[in-house]
């Protein structure tokens, strides 16, 4: 069986949220709903299936923005963000656009899914992690550099400075900006922590300290090893910083890194070449005066190869559980 082609995943919230700062609240519907998200992120699309040429394509969501397993190995995870309850802090304007969003993606035959009990990052995981590649994945965090595989080709579009000026960010780029090995990235984060997600991280160690202990001793388990160990090669002021945050490592890896075994739907991955329900992409349009960013979005994807890939059944089993022999 040939290679697929390459395969696009989208981290839709965090495009969502960098098209509702980005694009002007004035952009509305006919009937005044706010709807700057949906059309930015509808541009984000049609310009990265222009750049990108992809044949497959996948817009992951958030079925739960601060995961139950996550919660109860760290507390803190995400505390900061949350409005009441359960729910995350997000604009008024900008929530009741993320259902037109799905609406408007679901017309198109666009594949877009969360998982329930996941974020969005564990979907990606999921599918970069199981896919033979090339992958490149669209997003505003940094947490989904743990990801990057240069012998698949799984490399990240870091969008800090847009969509349009994305970093390209692989193996090499992570050990150019970070020091340490190109796939170390979660072990790194793990000790120095972001405030922006609740990691407290190792107190005391910031990005160098946390850099030169990854890279000495290659990975978080190791290093921790050579803590108990007593290892000579490392200063006492460090050894006596991991030892004091022992209880924070001990969960801290399992917030830090992305799931890569998602019990995924099934879907089918392809770039449509035509929208799916064309009556009903008809009807939201109108509704939502979204004729500009649409007709983008269909010659992008209209320009796409013809090669089309099969369906990706259901898979994997879900998270922490073994595959039946």
């Amino acid at each position: 069986m040939s290679r697929p082609g390459k395969l696009l995943l989208l981290d839709t919230p965090s495009l969502y949220f960098r098209a509702f700062y980005g694009v002007p609240a004035s952009i509305t519907a006919p009937d005044g709903t706010p709807v700057n998200a949906v059309r930015g992120l509808l541009d984000f699309i049609a310009r990265l299936v222009t750049d990108l040429r992809p044949t497959r394509l996948v817009a992951a969501m958030d079925a739960d923005w601060r995961p139950a397993f996550r919660v109860e190995a760290l507390p803190s995870y995400k505390l900061h963000r949350v409005a009441t309850g359960h729910e995350e802090e997000v604009p008024d304007a900008l929530s009741p656009q993320v259902a037109i969003i799905e609406d408007v993606l679901a017309a198109l035959g666009v594949a877009c899914f969360g998982v329930e009990g996941f974020e969005a990052d564990d979907v990606i995981g999921t599918l970069a992690t199981h896919d033979p590649g090339p992958v490149d994945i669209v997003t505003g965090d940094r947490d989904l550099f743990q990801l990057v595989d240069d012998a698949r080709g799984v490399r990240v579009l870091y969008t800090a400075r847009g969509v349009g000026r994305a970093e390209v960010v692989d193996e090499a780029r992570v050990t150019a900006k970070y020091a340490i090995p190109g796939r170390a990235y979660a072990d790194f984060a793990t000790l120095r922590g972001d405030p922006s997600d609740g990691l407290p991280g190792v107190a005391g160690v910031g990005d160098k300290t946390a850099a030169s202990l990854i890279t000495t001793y290659g990975d978080l388990a190791s290093l921790l090893a050579a803590v108990e160990a007593g290892d000579r090669r490392m200063p006492a002021g460090a050894r006596a910083k991991l030892q004091a945050a022992r209880d924070y490592l001990s969960v801290a890896p399992l917030v830090v890194a992305v799931a890569k075994d998602v019990p995924l739907p099934t879907h089918q991955q392809a770039v449509p070449a035509a929208p799916r329900h064309p009556d009903r992409l008809v009807e939201l349009s109108a509704r939502w005066g979204l004729d500009s960013p649409l007709n983008r979005v269909l010659s992008a994807f209209a320009a796409v190869p013809a090669d089309q890939p099969p369906t990706i059944e259901g898979r994997p089993p879900a998270y922490g559980q073994a595959t039946e022999e």
